[in-house]
């Protein structure tokens, strides 16, 4: 068989591999053991990923690359009166408290924020709701603000606690996590400016994470607190995201 027929044959029955699979996919949903076989393997896919794709960067995209609008996901304005109080004055009493496993805890006002090392990208952010838009962000680089408060051996993950309150009641502020291999990532950075202008409300002001390597609910928004952590035990509901605690996978890299 030569190439070209070979080619053909194997689109063929991968096409006809793909249909079979789609059309059990609903009758084993339904069952018992498939979920958790899908399960288990969220921890083989995330090793995997940490040996081809996560040291490498996302792609990165020039000026005229950049969407006419940023779509605001989630929160648009923290019900809360402390963020008010924040917005109101221009995030000037502001502080970003960093803390847990570390040897110098300490506190940042937003000020100290853009004096640490930054990195400015234009990069493509992608919804799990399904749209994307390419923006421009500059941020302090979480790897230098680590490196100033000095992780302790055993310090597996950085969380990040948010100013959105998710219930009507004001409580179950947003949080979200990654590890230190992403938290490390150069393109992973605390962005207060977007498209050369301040970070506006609606997007997170006036810090929120990029971590270019996964899906937009991961880009934490409203960020008020850091805690590095060995597990997710003590937080929440112990998945290491508000999404993750109710059903979303926590490695959510593309």
């Amino acid at each position: 068989m030569n190439s070209a027929p070979r080619r053909s044959f194997l689109a063929t029955a991968a096409a006809a591999a793909s249909a079979a699979l789609l059309a059990g996919c609903d009758r084993l949903s339904r069952t018992e053991w498939f979920p958790k076989v899908l399960g288990a393997a969220e921890p083989v896919n995330e090793a995997i990923a940490k040996l081809v794709a996560r040291s490498g960067l996302a792609q990165e995209f020039a000026e005229g690359d950049r969407s006419p609008t940023f779509r605001s996901n989630g929160t648009r304005e923290p019900d809360s009166d402390q963020y008010r109080a924040w917005s109101a004055n221009g995030f000037a009493d502001y502080a970003l408290a960093v803390g847990g496993m570390v040897e110098a805890p300490r506190a940042y006002s937003l000020a100290e924020l853009r004096m640490l090392p930054a990195r400015t990208q234009i990069t493509r952010h992608d919804c799990v709701e399904g749209w994307s838009a390419i923006a421009k962000w500059k941020g302090a680089r979480l790897a230098g603000l680590l490196d100033a408060v000095r992780p302790r051996t055993g310090a597996r993950y950085v969380v990040l606690y948010c100013a959105d309150p998710m219930a009507d009641d004001g409580t179950d502020l947003y949080y979200e996590s990654i590890d230190l291999l992403d938290a490390y990532h150069p393109q992973t950075i605390l962005a207060y400016d977007m498209n050369d202008a301040p970070l506006p409300v609606a997007n997170g002001a006036p810090i929120r994470l990029r971590v270019e390597r996964q899906l937009g609910y991961k880009h934490a928004k409203y960020v008020t607190g850091i805690e590095l952590v060995a597990d997710f035990a003590h937080i929440a509901g112990g998945k290491g995201g508000y999404w993750e605690d109710r059903g979303y996978q926590w490695w959510a890299g593309i």
